[in-house]
């Protein structure tokens, strides 16, 4: 099995895979869906990490979750549609065996009936003003709100549904013509009534697009949304790609982006931003972040084109631009549920910014170093080819010949990337020994060790992670923390992603098949720590957890149906480096300081507030309430505005060898600036720095220069 996998690309990327493919599909073919049903049942039995039973429970997992994939908001199917598929809710796992699909055409077909029905009744509820003053409420708590008992309570849901949309439309332009009035006093408000009216050809509008764009859609298309609901069932991490959802993957993978420097991803009627990348515009302009919902999407001082509903790759192409020019955002805030316009000026997002970078910063009159790591990156298919391990020993090189007294990694946000670089940065600073432990399904685990016992750096060590450092990051900073070679800083704990992905072209396990299968991302192996603990679902608890805005939000491995369980092999054989004198004490300092600092604080009050708010999911439709509510919530939002404010006292330079690039290289100069503006007003990172300035080596006698 190992000889045969290695030839695919292993990576350890924290994945967020799109479950619609929207895009025009080549259209039914009844022979090539059967073709690859069997060869997805013949690689997962075989290859996947778990040795799955397709039996009941199996079949109760794809039942319940094609059903909520195509009607995820309850719209669609009533309780006497769910009598009809039950016949099927216990028999899928014999159908797969026998390339049987008879559940998925029945209840992809009623579905193509109750989106021709649907149409006709948003169409019908739209035409008049609704009951505003009706004291009512909406649950958007879809996993648990029950389907419809039959068409007449479905026409409700519709109703409530469109309802809610409106009053949320209604309310974001009040606040505009608000913030409008306080910029120009000659600003003529509209009434309630015109801005009703106005909501309401804007939702019509919306679910117009929205349903044109549904029709675009081939039995193809849906077709993988059932294919991922049946490989889901192995893990989440496990997805099937359409032969053009792999093209995009593929792109996507190629390590240049142009435009905003987002990956977006598409939820229901909403285009999420699931990943900002280093260094391109988004990233730099700092107010965009993983989780918000672009809702309108405007070219300069154009006027807006609103998104809701609108097909993802439509939605690009408002989104990317030539470079300089200007977009400007309407954006919903996932921390707290505002509504923001953020401009963004376009660029071409280089590769460059995904690679290793370094500053040097003073305090206390010794020189420290911060290293920032976005991702375990490789070329796997030109391993001569620069990498993180390669790139991170030259960086601490330079950082050594400037004379540095300590060293922070900063792996905050890092998804992860290649086990290889993950080993061989964690060899740079111990002598050698193991790094991780990696085990196949049935096998005994596979100790990783650093073979090469030069140690590139052997004074003070401080890792930074956050909840979102996943997978490799997340073996590394085990290993530090197994050693007790630095003190991990951050977050409570890490992502919990503890398993390994290998991209496998289902051609391969199907001979002169005259067409594309596409592909599957199957989870292979399971991470286990040095000490014998998975990083599965635990990730790595850090020494210090600092507040964050994440601390008590519900997210991460451990909150994904079906993620694979923690559990424990045996310790592999090593020993602590012992490199402080002072370790424990060190810890406890900075504990006590968070403690009594007043925005760290904060900073945690706010996080609980926010989880407070993640936990509501009933809204008034009564216009008066409804207003109240949310003019409380942007008051109290309004409190906790200032708390990430923060400015120290620190400058921060880059390297010799990178003032030098700057004279040819102004850009290269201003997205450092950029970053040593914010590692400035960084208080994590300043806080890490304190941790760094009193820890003291038992052998104060850095590595010579070399």
């Amino acid at each position: 099995m190992k000889t045969k996998l290695s030839i695919y690309i292993v990576t350890l990327l924290l994945s967020v895979s799109n479950l619609f493919a929207h895009s025009r599909s080549e259209g039914s073919d009844p022979e090539k869906d059967k073709v690859i049903v069997y060869v997805l049942n013949n690689i997962l039995s075989r290859y996947h990490y778990v040795k799955k039973q397709l039996d009941d429970d199996f079949s109760e997992h794809v039942y319940t979750d094609f059903i909520n994939a195509l009607d995820p908001r309850r719209r669609y199917f009533t309780q006497e549609d769910l009598e009809e598929f039950s016949q099927y809710k216990f028999t899928i796992d014999n159908q797969l065996k026998e390339t049987n699909i008879d559940f998925y055409k029945l209840v992809y077909g009623r579905f193509l009936q109750k989106l021709e029905s649907s149409k006709e009744a948003y169409r019908t509820l739209l035409k008049v003003p609704f009951n505003y003053k009706k004291k009512e409420s909406i649950s958007l708590d879809y996993d648990n709100l029950p389907f419809a008992k039959d068409a007449e309570e479905l026409l409700d849901y519709w109703r409530k549904d469109l309802k809610f949309s409106i009053l949320e439309r209604i309310h974001m332009e009040e606040l505009e013509q608000k913030e409008k009035a306080k910029e120009d006093a000659s600003f003529q408000k509209k009434s309630f009534e015109v801005l009703e009216q106005d909501a309401r050809a804007k939702v019509l509008e919306n679910m117009n697009d929205l349903y044109t764009r549904i029709e675009e859609l081939e039995n193809s298309d849906w077709y993988s949304v059932f294919l991922n609901s049946v490989v889901s069932g192995f893990d989440p991490h496990t997805s099937y790609m359409s032969p053009k959802v792999k093209s995009r993957f593929d792109q996507d993978m190629s390590g240049k982006l142009e435009g905003i420097g987002a990956r977006l991803q598409k939820k229901g009627m909403y285009t999420h931003i699931v990943e900002l990348i280093s260094g391109g515009p988004a990233w730099k302009q700092g107010d965009l972040e993983a989780g918000d919902i672009i809702l309108k999407v405007a070219q300069a001082d154009g006027e807006p084109t609103d998104i809701v509903g609108m097909r993802l790759d439509d939605a690009i192409t408002f989104i990317k631009g030539k470079k300089g020019s200007e977009v400007r955002l309407t954006v919903k805030k996932k921390i707290d549920g505002s509504t923001k316009v953020i401009s963004i000026i376009r660029d071409v997002v280089e590769l460059e910014e995904t690679f290793v970078k370094s500053s040097i910063v003073e305090k206390k009159g010794k020189k420290y170093g911060i290293i920032h790591l976005p991702r375990f990156y490789i070329d796997f298919n030109d391993t001569s080819r620069r990498d993180a391990a390669k790139d991170m020993e030259k960086e601490i090189q330079t950082l050594k010949e400037e004379g540095v007294s300590g060293l922070i990694v900063d792996l905050r946000s890092n998804g992860g990337g290649s086990l290889k670089t993950a080993i061989e940065i964690g060899g740079l600073f111990i002598d050698k020994g193991p790094i991780v432990q990696v085990k196949y399904r049935g096998e005994d685990p596979l100790v990783k060790n650093d073979i090469d016992e030069k140690i590139q750096w052997n004074g003070p060590l401080v890792v930074m992670v956050n909840e979102f450092s996943a997978s490799a990051s997340e073996i590394f900073a085990a290993a530090m923390q197994d050693y007790k070679r630095g003190v991990i800083i951050g977050g409570k704990q890490t992502y919990g992603k503890g398993t390994v992905q290998n991209l496998v072209p289902l051609n391969r396990f199907y001979d002169n098949y005259p067409s594309d299968l596409g592909a599957l991302k199957m989870t292979i192996q399971k991470f286990y720590r040095i000490n014998g603990g998975s990083t599965q679902i635990e990730g790595v608890y850090s020494d210090i957890a600092l507040p964050s805005r994440y601390s008590y939000m519900d997210f991460g491995e451990r909150d994904l149906d079906g993620a694979l369980p923690w559990d424990k092999v045996q310790q592999a054989k090593y020993k602590t480096t012992n490199s402080y004198s002072n370790f424990q004490d060190v810890i406890y300092n900075s504990k006590q300081r968070v403690l009594k600092n007043d925005q760290f604080q904060k900073v945690n009050d706010y996080a609980k507030w926010l989880k407070d708010g993640q936990d509501k999911n009933v809204y008034s439709l009564n216009y008066n309430l409804y207003k109240a509510n949310s003019d409380m919530e942007d008051a109290k939002r309004e409190q906790f505005s200032n708390i990430f404010k923060f400015e120290s006292n620190s400058e921060f330079t880059s390297p010799k060898y990178e003032q030098e690039l700057f004279k040819k290289d102004s850009v290269l100069e201003s997205k450092r600036l950029a970053w040593h503006k914010n590692l400035k007003k960084d208080m994590y990172v300043n806080e890490a720095l304190n941790v760094l300035s009193e820890l003291k080596m038992k052998n104060n006698n850095l590595l010579v220069k070399h």
